[in-house]
C-alpha cells in the first residue's frame, strides 16, 4: 500500500471514488432514457467550455460546465421538437461541440493544459479540485436520492409519469443540470474522451446481474468503484493513463459477464 503515501495518490483516490459513486447515479437514467450517448455529446463540447475558459483565462472547469449545461439544455430543446428522433439531437450537439473545441484550440496557448482534458489527469489534481469534486458529488447525489422516485418514473415511461402528475419538465430540466455538473468535472479527472464510457459501461455491467432498478443501481456504483480503484493501481504501478486503464478494465469486465452468462445459458 506504499501507493497510499503520496497526497497526489490519495487525491486521485477520492477523486476516482466520489466520481464512481455519482456517475452511474446519472449513468443509470441516462441508459434507460435510450440516451446513452449524451455522454459524448457533452464530454466533446465540454472541451469547447474548456479551451473558451483558457482563452478568456477562467477557471476551465467553469468553462465546461457552461458549456455543458447549454449542450444538455439544447439536447432537451431539440428532443422535445423531435421526439421520434431523439437520438439526432445528440449528433447535431456533438458536432457542434467538436467543431467549436477544434476551432477554438487553435486560440489556446498553453496547449498543454487543454490536452490535459482529453484523457483527464486524475493524479494531477489540485486541492481546489477537489473541493469541488467533493462539493459537486454531495450536491448531485442529495438531488439524486430527493428526486429517487420521479426520475425513476421519468427514465421507466415518461408519458406515464406525466399523466401520473409528476413534474416531467421541471425534473428534466434538474436532471440535464446534474449531468451537465457531472460531466463537466468528471472531464477534468478521468477525460473528456473516457467519461461517457464510465457514464454507461458500469450500468451495463450492473443489468448483466440486476433484478431491480435499485439493484442495478447498487451494482454500478460497486462497479465503478472497483473499476477505479484498479484502474488507479494499475496505471500507478504499470506507468499507464488512469482515464484510459479504468475504461479498459470496464470493458474487459462487461466482456467476462457477456461470457459467463452465454456459457451459463448455453450450459442450461
Amino acid at each position: 500500500m506504499a501507493i497510499l503515501e503520496y497526497d497526489f495518490m490519495r487525491r486521485a483516490f477520492i477523486v476516482g471514488i466520489l466520481l464512481a459513486v455519482i456517475i452511474p447515479c446519472i449513468g443509470i437514467i441516462v441508459v434507460l432514457k435510450r440516451l446513452s450517448l449524451i455522454g459524448d455529446a457533452l464530454s466533446h463540447t465540454s472541451l469547447a467550455g474548456v479551451a473558451a475558459g483558457l482563452i478568456l483565462g477562467v477557471n476551465p472547469i467553469l468553462g465546461a460546465a457552461v458549456a455543458c449545461a447549454l449542450a444538455a439544455l439544447s439536447i432537451e430543446a431539440i428532443r422535445k421538437k423531435l421526439p421520434q428522433y431523439a437520438e439526432m439531437s445528440i449528433a447535431v450537439i456533438m458536432s457542434a461541440g467538436i467543431g467549436l473545441a477544434g476551432v477554438l484550440s487553435g486560440f489556446v496557448k498553453n496547449a498543454a493544459n487543454f490536452n490535459s482534458f482529453l484523457f483527464g489527469s486524475i493524479v494531477a489534481i489540485s486541492d481546489l479540485e477537489l473541493l469541488l469534486v467533493a462539493a459537486t458529488s454531495f450536491a448531485v447525489m442529495a438531488v439524486f436520492l430527493l428526486l429517487y422516485k420521479e426520475l425513476f418514473y421519468i427514465a421507466l415511461d415518461e408519458k406515464a409519469a406525466r399523466l401520473a402528475g409528476i413534474p416531467v419538465k421541471k425534473i428534466n430540466f434538474i436532471f440535464t443540470i446534474l449531468t451537465a455538473l457531472t460531466v463537466s468535472v468528471a472531464a477534468r479527472t478521468v477525460g473528456a474522451l473516457v467519461v461517457s464510457s464510465m457514464m454507461v459501461i458500469p450500468v451495463a455491467c450492473a443489468m448483466q446481474l440486476g433484478k431491480s432498478f435499485k439493484q442495478t443501481l447498487f451494482y454500478a456504483i460497486g462497479f465503478a468503484v472497483l473499476f477505479t480503484v484498479l484502474g488507479l493501481f494499475s496505471a500507478y504501478y504499470a506507468g499507464l493513463k488512469p482515464g484510459g486503464t479504468i475504461v479498459l478494465i470496464g470493458v474487459c469486465c462487461l466482456v467476462v459477464l457477456f461470457s459467463m452468462k452465454k456459457w451459463i445459458s448455453t450450459g442450461k
